[in-house]
């Protein structure tokens, strides 16, 4: 943030953390981003990481990749890693992003 960016590319940003460290380290960036009036761009391929750190989400198709669908995550309370998961609707968008990856779980 020294060189004062517009926005920010966090891409797989937290991957390598274990899961405490994500939580924390993903909340105090969250804060920063706002706190600076700043646009990220997050890559991610964990939902509740997209769920709890965005605005909106984009989910894409597989290769090629085109835009599947987009959510506009709109929850009641402040946003934190752990409180945006107890929001009532946090489940439905959850699910919703789920179907769309079309993950076959057997």
């Amino acid at each position: 943030m020294a060189i004062k960016p517009d926005i920010l590319l966090l891409d797989e940003a937290f991957s390598a953390l274990d899961s405490q460290s994500r939580l924390k380290v993903s909340e105090d960036v969250y804060k920063i981003i706002k706190k600076e009036h700043k646009t990220a761009i997050m890559v991610t391929h964990d939902i509740n990481e997209a769920l709890t750190l965005s605005e909106r989400v984009i989910v894409f198709s597989k290769r090629p990749a085109t835009i599947k669908n987009i959510y506009e995550i709109n929850f009641s309370g402040e946003r934190s890693t752990l409180n945006t998961r107890k929001e009532k609707n946090y489940n439905e968008y959850y699910d919703k992003i789920w179907r769309d990856l079309d993950v076959r779980v057997s």
